[in-house]
């Protein structure tokens, strides 16, 4: 394992790693000098997707909605367990993942990953998209009218997939999911319907922003522990 995946975890003050056998909810007690070097990394099997996912992901993949289309790589539909419960939306895809066409890879995927592997999750049993289905260029925020052209798209992965808790990590994918612009740290710790379903949304900050400041690592961990307390609430 990494120093700084272990660090993660130690600031976090979690001293438990996935044990493969026990229910997702109840994961726990398990040595952390487990081997998890392949777990903490994109997982190299996903789940196949369903005939109505991949039609989806077919029309994404040659959309034209708006001008990101003209200086993408490729599209970024999203990855994951097409029958998850959880739904993790980030920003939007940065030049990793515009070149690999999968969200959250690179070094804030290999924190979206330790983040969820600390309550008991692993990245192929959950799904992830973003706001965005294009990268931005150079990164930066997502347009009104990019949303409007991707909010479509994300409302029928919702539809499809079906979860029972999102998790919104970031300032940018909370505000625009929520219709909000209220400050991520204001909305930390609090749990706020999706518009247009019931489905429960908890928000949290970005894995690069952590990157930035590991000092707010425990704040997602109190997070975390609010994102499943949720969703125990509601199973």
């Amino acid at each position: 394992m990494k120093s700084h995946q272990r660090q993660y975890l130690q600031e976090m003050d979690i001293a438990v790693w996935l044990d493969k056998k026990a229910p997702v909810a109840t994961r726990q007690n398990i040595s952390i000098e487990d081997n998890t070097e392949s777990i903490l990394k994109p997982d190299n099997i996903m789940p196949v997707f369903t005939a109505e996912l991949n039609s989806l992901a077919q029309k994404v993949a040659i959309c034209q909605q708006c001008s990101l289309h003209e200086s993408r790589t490729q599209t970024v539909f999203g990855v994951g367990d097409p029958d998850a419960d959880w739904f993790v939306i980030g920003e939007a895809p940065g030049a990793d993942e515009d070149r690999q066409g999968e969200p959250f890879v690179g070094r804030a995927g290999q924190l979206l990953n330790a983040m969820l592997l600390a309550i008991g999750l692993r990245r192929k049993q959950v799904f992830i998209a973003n706001i965005l289905k294009c990268r931005p260029p150079h990164n930066r925020d997502p347009k009104p009218d990019e949303v409007i052209a991707c909010e479509s798209y994300l409302r029928q992965q919702l539809s499809l997939i079906k979860p029972k808790i999102i998790l919104a990590v970031g300032r940018v994918a909370a505000q625009n999911l929520l219709k909000s612009d209220t400050p991520i740290g204001k909305m930390r710790g609090h749990c706020y319907p999706c518009p247009g379903s019931d489905l429960p949304v908890v928000v949290t900050y970005h894995p690069a922003y952590l990157l930035r400041s590991p000092r707010e690592k425990r704040k997602v961990w109190a997070d975390l522990k609010f994102a499943m307390q949720t969703y125990k609430a509601m199973t």
